[in-house]
């Protein structure tokens, strides 16, 4: 029996075609994308389309777009045997961290994909990512059950856990990267699968979660910056929380307006969340002496957590907990962190 796999499209470059008037790119449905890879009927597996309510550029992707998603995968789940979303890639990474903590326990593969070119276009990148994604949702272990069973993203040849990834290019092929775990697989003449890489197969029922918050704010630190120009950032009515992109390992000006601005929104009932702008790297508070300031605040630690993958967490966690606490959120869901 060829696995069944639902293949969902939200819109993205992959789908667009040129408006021959203006010369934007516009988003289309999955009868064109279907037409442009007539090979996805080669395929020996049995594709599903479907599409959300009203496919988007992923600029406009929203948190109300996630939980459309998390209750489309969440009516098939019992008829398929896998899932891949066809996504633009500007928020790519944003969504696969997103479903990577409000779809638990999913013993399926979500595979997300796009393209960097049009499927119309005949050096798009779009046909080949399609195909591999299908395959690689499509493949099972000697037990029978999905070798894959977590959010992945496939790009340009290589499989990244969904909440270790970001964008890097936004005119190159290679467009994603996963510096801080390895990749899970790699499509060259074969398909290989990198199974140690791969989470643990869960052993509990699936659990949903649709309920987000997404009062979260963030913050780019740079010299010079004057916090009291973010003040409607760090307002605990806005924000419940902020996420911090400090220097190196936690690093923060510690000069006195600064701090009064943070210790402000701390005492207001604030949350502060620290990562690192480095590509690469951890967390480590209090390493140097401009680390001690975020500590002393109480900050929690986002140790290697890419930006996609704090926030979203962030949004999912403040939306099922009435009283967080930083172990909790610190707590390791889905391998987005070590």
């Amino acid at each position: 029996m060829k696995p069944r796999i639902l293949l969902i499209y939200t819109g993205g470059t992959i789908g667009m075609m040129a408006n021959p008037s203006t010369g934007e790119l516009q988003s289309l449905d999955f009868d064109y994308i279907h037409q442009q890879i007539p090979e996805i009927a080669r395929l020996d597996l049995e594709v599903i389309p479907i599409s959300i309510a009203q496919p988007i550029d992923s600029s406009h992707m929203q948190p109300a777009h996630w939980i459309e998603l998390v209750e489309l995968i969440a009516q098939h789940e019992a008829t398929v045997d896998g899932f891949v979303i066809l996504h633009g890639t500007d928020t790519m990474a944003y969504t696969a961290s997103a479903l990577s903590f409000m779809i638990q326990g999913l013993a399926k593969p979500i595979v997300l994909t796009g393209s960097q070119l049009p499927v119309g276009i005949l050096r798009s990148d779009g046909k080949e990512n399609l195909l591999a994604a299908l395959e690689i949702a499509g493949k099972k272990g000697s037990t029978g059950k999905p070798l894959l069973q977590e959010v992945a993203v496939f790009f340009q040849s290589k499989l990244y856990r969904g909440n270790r990834v970001s964008k890097i290019s936004a005119h190159q092929f290679d467009a994603f990267d996963s510096p801080n775990y390895p990749l899970l697989g790699i499509a060259g003449v074969e398909i290989e699968i990198h199974t140690n890489e791969l989470l643990e197969h869960p052993k509990t029922n699936t659990t949903y979660f649709k309920q987000l918050d997404a009062r979260v704010g963030l913050i780019k630190l740079y010299p010079g910056i004057n916090l009291s120009a973010y003040q409607s950032v760090f307002n605990p009515e806005v924000h419940r929380a902020v996420v911090i992109e400090a220097f190196g390992s936690g690093n923060t000006p510690n000069h006195e307006a600064f701090a009064k601005v943070l210790s402000a929104y701390v005492e207001q009932g604030g949350i502060l969340v620290t990562i690192s702008q480095c590509t690469s790297g951890s967390i480590q508070p209090g390493k140097y002496a401009s680390g001690h300031l975020l500590a002393e605040l109480g900050a929690w630690n986002g140790t290697d957590l890419t930006t996609e993958a704090a926030m979203t967490k962030l949004m999912w966690y403040l939306g099922t907990s009435t009283n967080p606490h930083q172990a909790e959120f610190c707590r390791v869901i889905a391998g987005e962190s070590a």
